[in-house]
């Protein structure tokens, strides 16, 4: 069952910053959660393939990733090895795929959520971090992909583990039978992966609903509502703890999304 959280001043904001807890079996205070800020508390929590193709994204997925793969090899020869590597990829470039982005920082999610295309937005709705637990999750995994995990001695897929266990998207699905998703961590193939602290969930085409799949299945999952007049204070916060665009987005495009956002008059 999901949770609800309601934050509604800024102490609220560092429980969510703040939930390590200690292993004994590491001596260590260490989460196995990981994060995803939404700007809007009412979206959907849907993948880019399930929002553009709907229901066709089972016969759309493999071509997309085909016609992907044969204009983007010249930018990466080695992403034709692989049909995870070309996702992960396209993912990243705004690709249509069956990835949700996940941070294993709650800042960067914090970061997403209270960040607008628009701005004048930012007061007109609440906004939302999504937390889910990686280890409780992979517990749902068939035993062959467990099996993987022990002897490799981790509770994150690496794509090397991911391809492994499964030959391709198909054999994932029905893996799966909409019963579970595993989470990826992926290879580190540009600063921004790095900087976002970034992993990515495989979503089964047969899953449907993920917010229903998480509140039947699941009882670590924490919906963080930030309300909204907390959001210009909490965005205020990120840029001291140096969290702004210039990071999650090294380059000149986030260096330029943060200046407009930190020279943004309001009304």
């Amino acid at each position: 069952m999901i949770k609800t959280v309601v934050i509604d001043d800024i102490f609220g904001v560092s429980q969510l910053i703040t939930e390590q807890r200690y292993r004994n079996d590491l001596n260590r205070y260490r989460s196995l959660h990981i994060y995803r800020g939404m700007p809007d508390a009412d979206f959907k929590i849907v993948t880019s393939l399930q929002r553009i193709c709907k229901e066709k994204r089972d016969f759309l997925e493999p071509v997309i990733l085909a016609t992907f793969t044969k204009y983007a090899a010249m930018e990466d020869p080695s992403i034709e090895t692989s049909v995870w590597r070309q996702m992960i990829l396209g993912q990243h470039h705004g690709l249509p795929t069956r990835l949700l982005d996940w941070s294993f920082s709650p800042l960067a999610g914090l970061h997403f959520a209270v960040s607008e295309n628009n701005l004048d937005e930012m007061d007109k709705h609440d906004c939302v971090v999504w937390r889910i637990d990686v280890d409780e999750l992979h517990g749902m995994l068939p035993e062959k992909y467990q099996n993987i995990m022990r002897k490799e001695k981790t509770t994150v897929f690496s794509l090397k583990m991911l391809q492994e266990a499964c030959s391709g998207p198909e054999e994932y699905d029905r893996d799966m039978q909409g019963q579970a998703m595993l989470i990826v961590e992926p290879p580190s193939i540009e600063q921004r992966i790095i900087n976002q602290y970034s992993f990515f969930s495989i979503i089964p085409l047969n899953m449907g609903d993920v917010r229903k799949f998480l509140d039947r299945r699941t009882e670590k999952t924490v919906k963080y509502i930030i309300k909204k007049e907390l959001r210009w204070q909490v965005r205020d916060l990120l840029d001291q703890l140096n969290i702004s665009e210039r990071i999650v987005y090294p380059g000149l495009d986030g260096l330029s999304q943060w200046l407009a956002r930190h020279y943004y008059v309001k009304d």
